[in-house]
């Protein structure tokens, strides 16, 4: 696997320590623990990407109001 670098700059100073000192809890540098966050982050769809599934989908349009709905499924249990 090729790898490269990625550099973030004007990290302020307070997120710099708490990056350092949860990666220090995972026992891990902080380069690790970065990827390993930004892996994550890649992992879940962006917003644009869950609205555009929304936008795909068929519209329903309900026969009772939500309250409703709520209020029976709330009765059931």
């Amino acid at each position: 696997m090729s790898t490269t670098m990625v550099q973030i700059r004007n990290v302020p100073r307070e997120t710099h320590g708490r990056l350092k000192a949860r990666a220090a809890l995972e026992g891990m540098s902080m380069s690790e623990y970065v990827l390993r966050e930004v892996r994550k982050a890649l992992e879940r769809p962006s917003r644009r990407e869950i609205l555009e599934r929304l936008a795909s989908r068929p519209r329903r349009t309900l026969t009772r109001s939500p309250a409703s709905l709520i209020r029976a499924a709330r009765d059931d249990r």
